[in-house]
């Protein structure tokens, strides 16, 4: 009978969570529509300045800016801070979707203040991300940039949301991963379809991450992609 109460308990905290979920979806749905076409840059949070991926990341994120796109971030440091950092020297808009972590995120000194964003609930923060971003640029990360390429993918395969630009950044790292999801997802398992493949593209250099979106919206609009 305890552990009963105790899941009535539960119920009743999930019904009141439905408004702080809510007012998250508003709050940066009303922020985010203001700012413009963006890029998000998603990679680890543990890449340091001196790692060429970081200093990459900046000068990504600034020939993006110049181009005319907002950046946005996870927020937090490693390659979250090198796109905001080069957000701002491009002279571009800098934003950072934040999440409160027990242990790990404070929000690096490269955002605009006034598009800092923070987030309880990951679900809303990547709907957020997928939302608003015209372009998807995937630097080394772990396990939840691996998370944030896959989401994008899924939606872009079922045509959840419209074709984006997903970019692949850095070859040598991604080659594992590339080569068991040609041998193993498509060829053995036939899992997924020989075009889906043609979903992203692996680049090696900023000016081509940054020709492969160019050339992707020379014949489309811009616009949220729900």
């Amino acid at each position: 009978m305890e552990n009963r109460k105790d899941w009535n308990d539960i119920k009743s905290n999930d019904s009141w969570s439905i408004f702080k979920i809510m007012s998250e979806f508003v709050d940066a749905y009303d922020r985010m529509a203001k700012i413009g076409p963006c890029v998000t840059i998603f990679g680890s949070a543990r890449t340091r300045e001196d790692n060429p991926y970081y200093r990459e990341s900046v000068a990504l994120a600034e020939l993006l800016a110049l181009k005319g796109y907002g950046i946005i971030s996870g927020g937090g440091p490693g390659i979250m801070e090198a796109a905001n950092k080069g957000a701002q020297q491009g002279k571009g808009a800098s934003v950072g979707l934040n999440i409160e972590l027990p242990f790990e995120q404070n929000h690096n000194p490269y955002i605009d203040p006034q598009h800092n964003l923070s987030f309880d609930y990951f679900f809303v923060r990547k709907v957020v991300f997928v939302k608003y971003s015209q372009a998807f640029i995937i630097m080394p990360g772990g396990f939840g940039t691996l998370d944030e390429f896959f989401e994008a993918m899924t939606l872009i395969q079922t045509k959840k949301i419209r074709r984006r630009p997903v970019v692949l950044f850095g070859s040598d790292y991604w080659k594992g991963l590339l080569d068991w999801i040609n041998e193993i997802m498509l060829h053995k398992e036939h899992n997924i379809s020989p075009e889906d493949l043609a979903l992203f593209a692996v680049v090696d250099t900023v000016e081509d991450a940054v020709q492969h979106i160019e050339n992707f919206f020379e014949n489309q609009p811009f616009s949220p992609n729900f």
